[in-house]
């Protein structure tokens, strides 16, 4: 049973849970968990609910059974009132024990906020006007050299181009430190990836030459125990190669691509150049309308939705830290910086993401806009097609949440068709 009213921005639901359905939840709680708990003389799960509690106590099961009974009563209520959106999870902000020996429990949750579409037409971003320059060509050319280089061994002094072969063995204060010793190491002199003035004390030792190296760590340096300090690194110089890159012909052309001549590869290049920038500026044009629209909407933000954005934020960057062998608490340690500090730093970023997200939303209810099989059917054969798949052999090996994702895809495609068609 309950009762249920709004509060300015807030849904507030008054539940009341009789003794018996409480009573039933706590014995569902005993019959959950009873195989948790070991009691002598009885084997587990073998051991009657009253004398669990008396050995672990009276109200060892009224946690469980309390969560069970509210969330039952709460999951009721927002199946009979589907017009009420709650925006976050619900507090418990009252519960108390009737006379009866039932439950009285007060919920209170934000709902989600109303949204005020700005005007869709006359929006002031427009598209991007490509050009594919000579030099983009030249670059992708000159990539496709140094891919292809051989490297010589030179018996002379290294200068910023070569490439050295270094031991080296770094210390702060005479002690050693973690990372800062390596053998063979290969380094390209001016290219910048060490530490300020390495590089540049290497540039003329000789072959097998040793040299201690004074360097300063940067004051934003990542590890909190090296940030601006003074370091010696002791290093040996074993090798030294000079990069030779091949000239460009029509021969060389021909053996590291498909195309015979160097004039046929440039004008591919620059087709495919001209295509993706085309993409990339329909993509910045489309980000820039969507982000345009959020900004200029109204809506004003529950802090819950903002809360559980950053925490899904971070849940993902968790996720993807575990990849790397790395687990979060090491990484914030190694950035020297707290969980709090890390979560406020995405606020902003969360409140722009949920910003775009209900927007979105009142685009597609207010605009009656949806993905039809058609579209989604087109969204797999692009797909199909990037990876020279059969759109069959796609849909057979489609889960529920993949063929989720491809209707997602084929909406947002309506939602931003449909923008740009306003500002035509």
């Amino acid at each position: 049973m309950y009762t249920y009213e709004k509060n300015d921005k807030q849904g507030v639901l008054k539940v009341k849970i009789s003794k018996q359905d409480f009573d039933n939840a706590v014995q569902n709680s005993y019959e959950k968990n009873k195989g948790k708990y070991k009691v002598q003389g009885f084997r587990p799960g073998k051991a009657p609910r009253r004398v669990i509690e008396q050995v672990y106590g009276d109200t060892i099961f009224l946690d469980d059974a309390f969560e069970e009974s509210v969330s039952n009563e709460y999951a009721k209520f927002l199946e009979e009132h589907m017009e009420v959106r709650p925006a976050g999870y619900p507090n418990v902000t009252e519960n108390s024990f009737t006379d009866e020996g039932g439950l009285d429990v007060t919920l209170v949750f934000d709902l989600m906020p109303e949204v005020k579409l700005a005007a869709l037409k006359g929006l002031k971003a427009k598209p991007k006007t490509v050009k594919v320059e000579e030099k983009q060509i030249n670059d992708v050319i000159e990539n496709l050299r140094n891919a292809h280089a051989r490297f010589v061994e030179a018996d002379k002094q290294a200068e910023n181009g070569d490439f050295a072969t270094i031991d080296f063995s770094g210390s702060v204060d005479g002690v050693k430190f973690d990372g800062g010793t390596a053998e063979d190491y290969r380094l390209e002199l001016g290219s910048h990836t060490f530490i300020d003035g390495f590089e540049d004390q290497v540039v003329g030792m000789k072959i097998g030459q040793q040299k201690d190296v004074n360097v300063t760590f940067p004051e934003n340096y990542q590890a909190e125990n090296l940030k601006g300090k003074p370091a010696v690194f002791a290093v040996t110089l074993k090798k030294v190669e000079k990069k030779e890159l091949p000239e460009v012909t029509d021969k060389f052309i021909s053996d590291v691509t498909e195309f015979e001549t160097l004039a046929d590869y440039k004008k591919d290049l620059a087709e495919k150049l001209e295509r993706d920038a085309k993409k990339n500026a329909e993509l910045e044009y489309e980000s820039a309308l969507l982000e345009e629209i959020a900004e200029k909407s109204e809506v004003d933000i529950p802090a819950s939705l903002i809360d559980r954005e950053v925490h899904d934020m971070i849940h993902e960057f968790e996720h993807r830290l575990s990849h790397q062998g790395m687990n979060l608490e090491d990484y914030l340690g190694y950035m020297g910086t707290t969980m709090a500090d890390f979560k406020k730093a995405r606020e902003e970023d969360a409140k722009k993401n949920v910003r775009t997200r209900l927007v979105v939303q009142k685009l597609i209810s207010e605009h009656k806009l949806n993905a039809t099989n058609e579209d989604i059917e087109a969204k797999l054969a692009d797909y199909a097609s990037q990876y020279n798949l059969k759109v069959e052999e796609v849909k057979n090996n489609l889960s529920q949440q993949d063929w989720m994702y491809f209707q997602n895809q084929a909406l947002m495609e309506k939602v931003l068709s449909f923008i740009k068609e306003q500002n035509k």
